[in-house]
C-alpha cells in the first residue's frame, strides 16, 4: 500500500522530511509510514490527500482512481 506514497512523494520530487514537515511528523516517522511499520493516523491521510489531490481511497489502493471524490454539501 505504501508503494503508492513513495511513489506520490518522488513523482513531485519531494524528500521524507518535506512530508513529515507538512504532517507535523518526525522523518523517521513519516519513513515509517512508507515502509509499513506505522499505521497512518486518519488525520495524516486526510492530510495527503488533500495535499495530493486524490481521495483516501486512492492512497490506500482501495481504487486505482486518483481524482478525488466531489466534496458533498454540509
Amino acid at each position: 500500500m505504501m508503494e503508492r506514497l513513495r511513489a506520490l512523494r518522488e513523482d513531485r520530487d519531494l524528500t521524507q522530511t518535506d512530508l513529515a514537515k507538512i504532517l507535523q511528523v518526525h522523518q523517521s516517522t513519516y519513513s515509517d509510514y512508507e515502509l509499513e511499520e506505522l499505521n497512518i493516523p486518519v488525520s495524516a491521510l486526510k492530510k495527503l490527500a488533500e495535499f495530493y489531490q486524490t481521495s483516501v481511497d486512492y492512497l490506500l489502493e482501495l481504487t486505482d482512481e486518483k481524482r478525488p471524490y466531489p466534496r458533498r454539501q454540509r
